[in-house]
This record gives C-alpha cells, structure tokens and sequence, in this order.
C-alpha cells in the first residue's frame, strides 16, 4: 500500500499544481509576445541534464542519471531521470562484492521565484544486497524500493541556458528496504542546460 500511497501524492500534486495555472483563462499567455508572435517551439521548453559521478578505491562507484525536463510553464516543469550506478567493494563475508543499483526518477518542479523552486519526485530503484545464507552460501537479493522525495533547491544562472542548482530533499515513505536511514536528507549539487 506504501508503494502506491507516494505516487497517489504526486499525481495530486501535479494535478494540483496543473490545475493552479491554468485557473485564470483571462490572463495573457506567457509565451506570447505583445505583438503576437508564435508560441515557442517544443525544443525551447525542454532542457537536459543530470549526475554523473564515480568513487575509486577499495569502495568504487560509477553512475549515470541523465535527465530531461519539459516545461509545462514558465514556472512549473515535469521531469524524468532514468539511471544505472555500478557497485565494487569488500565484502563482509570475504572478498570483493560487484552489484548494479538501477531504476527511474519522475519529478515535478515549481518555481516559487526565479532562484528557488519547490521539488516533488517520485523514485524506484531496484538494489541488490549481498546477505549469507544459513547454509553459509553468499548470494544477492534484488528489491525495487520506492521514494516520495519532497524538498526544494536555488539555482543560479551561469549564462545562456544553462544554470547551477542545490536541493535537498527528504524521503516521506521511508520504505523497508531502503538502503538510508530514516529521516536522512538527500543532497544534490548539479548544473543543468537547456539546448
């Protein structure tokens, strides 16, 4: 119930927020000119970006989230970040441990004011965990975890379209499985263009 109970809040909140903007019929269309020009193109309301991070030593890490978003207006955009991070390390029962950790991010972003915005996202990522048998065999047991992340971040332009943001955001469904402790907040630091 856990699982469907978090993307239930954020087909709300991104109906909600949907609904929000489009409420006042008698206001002028944002990407229209005075003067009547044509809506932008499709291309000049999506942008891209994403993670790309690595961690070498006796614990390795590479992944890969790119991302691309699409704004809906000029204050809200939605948003989808496919991933895969590849796991190296020693093992607590002797050796070394390899895994993959994969899955998608859904998200919804709401610009309070230019430099800040309100972030909801909904996340599943499928984690292996090595764990002994009561034989003794060491095998891996895969699980799709669920996230309802909300939180928010600033962003600062750094010329043209592209922009550096922070956010930090909290886990609401603090599934079983998760691999983070509860409560714990989530920090992402990245820069995003828009072509």
């Amino acid at each position: 119930m856990k699982k469907y109970a978090g993307l239930l809040v954020l087909i709300v909140f991104l109906a909600g927020t949907s609904l929000a903007q489009s409420k006042d019929s008698t206001r002028v269309n944002p990407y229209m000119g005075s003067g009547g020009e044509q809506k932008p193109k499709i291309t000049d309301k999506v942008y891209f970006g994403g993670n790309l991070f690595f961690t070498l030593g006796s614990y390795t890490s590479i992944g890969i989230w790119p991302m691309v978003g699409y704004k809906v207006t000029p204050r809200l955009s939605l948003g989808l970040q496919p991933g895969y991070e590849y796991l190296k390390y020693d093992s607590y029962y002797g050796g070394n441990y390899e895994t993959s950790n994969y899955g998608f991010r859904v998200f919804s972003r709401y610009r309070v004011i230019p430099q800040a915005y309100a972030h909801v996202e909904y996340a599943n990522i499928n984690y292996g965990q090595q764990y002994q048998t009561p034989g003794g065999d060491i095998e891996e047991e895969r699980n799709w975890v669920p996230f309802l992340f909300i939180g928010g971040g600033i962003s600062q332009p750094l010329g043209g379209s592209a922009f550096a943001y922070v956010q930090i955001l909290f886990d609401v469904l603090q599934d079983d499985n998760s691999p983070y402790a509860n409560g714990e907040p989530f920090w992402s630091v990245g820069i995003v263009a828009g072509f």
